[in-house]
């Protein structure tokens, strides 16, 4: 009997490792990449702080900037009714991390449209607010229904720590 279980012991362990050396190839993977949309480095969210000529409008507004999908070198910046109520797409130029639009659709106010300049995002240049380094974001605004009125947005990239939340 215990040749027996001897013998039933050694076929189970067999089978075992067999499993688990099958299990970790990487068979129908090999063409299988990860893809990052273009404007990858330019993507996340941020705090920014909204202002005018007559000083602070909004401060620590919340803010996303995300890829369109579209492969043409374009994202989406939305701020969820949390700031100007600011939701469109920009032209960006990952190179040199700068991104504009012209009288595009505000899609979060319909029958406006925005125009964004001086748009730039700069690595490790601000500070998040218990004094992590993060990546900055500053840019103009003006809306179609406020012509002439420039808005100056400024702020830093969300760490995602705690501490660092408004």
């Amino acid at each position: 009997m215990n040749i027996l279980k001897n013998n039933i012991s050694k076929i189970l362990s067999g089978i075992f490792m067999i499993t688990i050396l099958y299990s970790c190839e990487n068979n129908g993977y090999e063409d299988y990449e990860t893809a990052n949309t273009p404007s990858v480095k330019m993507n996340g969210e941020w705090y920014i702080d909204i202002s005018d000529a007559s000083g602070v409008i909004a401060q620590h507004a919340h803010h996303i900037t995300y890829d369109t999908n579209d492969g043409n070198n374009t994202m989406y910046i939305n701020d969820n009714k949390k700031g100007y109520w600011l939701k469109g797409k920009l032209i960006v130029n990952t190179t040199n991390l700068t991104f504009d639009a012209t009288n595009e659709e505000n899609l979060i106010d319909p029958g406006s449209t925005f125009t964004i300049t001086e748009g730039k995002i700069l690595k490790n240049a601000a500070h998040s607010k218990t004094g992590n380094v993060t990546d900055s974001i500053y840019f103009k605004g003006e809306f179609s229904y406020d012509p002439g009125h420039i808005i100056i947005f400024s702020g830093h990239k969300r760490t995602g720590f705690l501490e660092d939340e408004y």
